[in-house]
């Protein structure tokens, strides 16, 4: 459990670091794309690649906030029936679908490292004016595939020796859908970080 809680403790570190880059990467598409617009509606000319450039920021951006969405439990679940169902049911739920998508991202990663390696094999380009080499967006986007998984393994691990050790409690917290209480209880948190104007 100590090397695994460790494990989940690099891929939280590693999580916030990719987050911020990928966030940085939309924000300078976004950036750039204004810039384009404007350039385009009063001077009549165009930086050119911009959409191109955006695509791949976009791309690696989202890659790379998968594993902070996973250990954050940010993504969005269906949970009309589930908070009507026993703990012990949830739980099970919880780590099986933990599971499936570990199965479900093993082969996205997969189907990446595929497309990667046709890439760099066929020395394919874009067939842009820029006519970047598509490996080189390719890799920072399967970078933050492999992150995901590198997240992924220790997670499911846990929560599933949780689950057989009967602490519903510490799989609920790894893997459960968060409530209405928590999602209030971190916009508190996040309110009273924040300073009044003056």
């Amino acid at each position: 459990m100590i090397l695994l809680d460790r494990w989940l403790g690099l891929a939280d570190r590693l999580s916030r670091y990719a987050i911020w880059i990928g966030g940085a990467l939309v924000l300078a598409s976004a950036f750039l794309v204004s810039v384009d617009v404007l350039l385009r509606k009063l001077f009549l000319i165009s930086l050119g690649g911009a959409d191109e450039l955006s695509g791949y920021a976009f791309a690696i951006g989202t890659t790379w906030a998968l594993a902070f969405t996973l250990l954050r439990r940010a993504n969005v679940r269906v949970d009309a029936l589930y908070i009507h169902l026993p703990r012990v049911a949830c739980a099970i739920l919880d780590v099986a679908a933990l599971l499936v998508l570990g199965l479900f991202i093993a082969l996205l990663t997969w189907q990446a490292w595929a497309v990667l390696d046709t890439s760099l094999a066929f020395d394919a380009r874009a067939t842009t004016p820029l006519a970047t080499p598509l490996w080189m967006p390719q890799v920072l986007w399967l970078i933050g595939f492999c992150l995901f998984v590198f997240t992924l393994v220790p997670l499911l691990l846990r929560a599933l020796f949780a689950l057989l050790g009967g602490d519903l409690a510490t799989v609920r917290s790894l893997a459960g859908a968060r409530t209405i209480e928590e999602e209030a209880a971190d916009e508190a948190a996040h309110t009273a970080t924040l300073k009044p104007r003056d």
